[in-house]
């Protein structure tokens, strides 16, 4: 099996939320939940809270936004 991209979901404050998901996307993260459980050895996740975690991984490694929000911040006037 290929190593997956997200590791072990940290247990953080949980914030309260509201988003609605196509039907074939749930059963994606539902499957996802249960492939990492499997990779990490941990209970499986609840599948909503595999979202964060990769919003977050999808923002870390996206360079175009990177290059945008640097692009972004120079372009602001020092305070």
């Amino acid at each position: 099996m290929s190593k997956l991209k997200l590791g072990p979901i940290v247990d953080e404050k949980p914030i309260k939320t509201t988003i609605e998901l196509p039907a074939a996307l749930h059963r994606d993260l539902v499957a996802y939940a249960d492939a990492l459980a499997r990779e990490t050895g941990q209970p499986v996740t609840e599948p909503m809270k595999l979202i964060v975690p990769m919003l977050e991984r999808f923002i870390a490694t996206d360079r175009g936004f990177a290059k945008a929000r640097r692009s972004q911040q120079s372009a602001k006037p020092d305070a």
